[in-house]
């Protein structure tokens, strides 16, 4: 049987290593430079160079295979490069001025260029705040979801959809404003952590409906027949068999609201306001916030300050990163088991 020959092993390697060699010959000779502008041109080279030898070695079948992986390759890398790139920045930038006295004391009579204070309001502001948003989106969310899936018909259904599809590309502000107007201006509720939260849970009830949405509808319609068949009520099926069925999934679109909002800083600047001392009443005057501390902290001419912007942020990454580990192990010690 005849073969085309291939490619050896040392061959893209070598073409890696000529092209990064090109690539810096031409930086040397030309005006050319900037290292982001090396990396493309070297990749561009790369690319190049496999694709014309593979095709006259391979033949061109094999070259546009090779072309087509390479450019997966590098647009996963394109894609993943920067995320990688500001958690590794976030977490050496924010390790300088983590300590435990930053997470334990607060700002309260701190000049900016003084390198004592810490964030402790912040982080028992932004732990109440999405804790609350998530207590009054979460269940009337999931309620929506199943009169959606479960007993929408008709028009009705269609609107409340349309209205859910309108409200996921709410941009953050909006949310705030309407709270400022609403709950402050038109009520004369004061500033607090409270009206935070609901604007908060604005954000976050499109994320948890379309979630719990989706995972109901791959709910096997066997088990609700099932259930019917033994005479089970609808809404006990629906609470006894079907979201236990889907609760793995809708706990993972609830973290992913949980994880949206808590980095939210629009809507806390006109309803939170911010707070330099401890406020662990939230239904009460200005309270702190993370995205606030770090917004605040950030715009100060100061380099002690930003640097507590940037530990600031790394303790906000955490704070999001243990609330899905401990997600996950919620969706699975209470998940359905045959």
């Amino acid at each position: 049987m005849l073969r085309r020959p291939r490619l050896p092993g040392w061959a893209l390697p070598a073409i890696a290593v000529a092209a990064v060699a090109v690539t810096a010959l031409l930086f040397a000779v030309t005006p050319m430079q900037g290292r982001a502008d090396f990396l493309v041109f070297a990749a561009v080279l790369y690319i190049v160079a496999q694709t014309a030898l593979s095709a006259v070695v391979e033949g061109s079948r094999k070259a546009k295979d090779r072309f087509v992986t390479t450019m997966l390759v590098v647009c996963t890398v394109a894609a993943v490069l920067p995320l990688v790139a500001v958690l590794g920045f976030t977490i050496v930038k924010g390790l300088q001025a983590l300590s435990p006295a930053f997470l334990t004391t607060t700002m309260r009579g701190v000049a900016e260029q003084d390198p004592d204070g810490g964030i402790y309001q912040a982080i028992v502001g932004t732990i109440q705040q999405v804790g609350l948003a998530t207590l009054l989106a979460v269940p009337f969310g999931i309620v929506v979801a199943i009169y959606l899936v479960e007993y929408s018909s008709g028009r009705l259904g269609r609107l409340v959809s349309f209205y859910v599809d309108v409200m996921t590309g709410l941009p953050s502000i909006v949310a705030g404003l309407f709270i400022l107007a609403f709950w402050i201006l038109a009520l004369g509720q004061p500033f607090s952590g409270f009206a935070g939260a609901l604007a908060l849970a604005i954000l976050m009830l499109p994320t948890v409906v379309r979630a719990t949405e989706e995972m109901l509808k791959i709910v096997p319609a066997g088990l609700r027949e099932g259930s019917y068949a033994l005479g089970v009520r609808k809404w006990v099926t629906v609470l006894r068999i079907v979201l236990p069925t889907a609760l793995p999934g809708i706990v993972t679109g609830v973290m992913l609201a949980v994880a949206r909002v808590t980095g939210e800083t629009a809507p806390l600047l006109v309803t939170v306001f911010g707070n330099t001392a401890l406020n662990a009443n939230p239904f009460s005057g200005p309270q702190a916030a993370l995205p606030l501390f770090v917004y605040q902290e950030a715009g100060l001419p100061d380099e002690t300050a930003i640097n507590r912007a940037w530990a600031a942020a790394l303790v906000l990454i955490i704070i999001v990163l243990l609330l899905n580990i401990i997600a996950r192990f919620i969706a699975r010690f209470a998940r359905v088991r045959g």
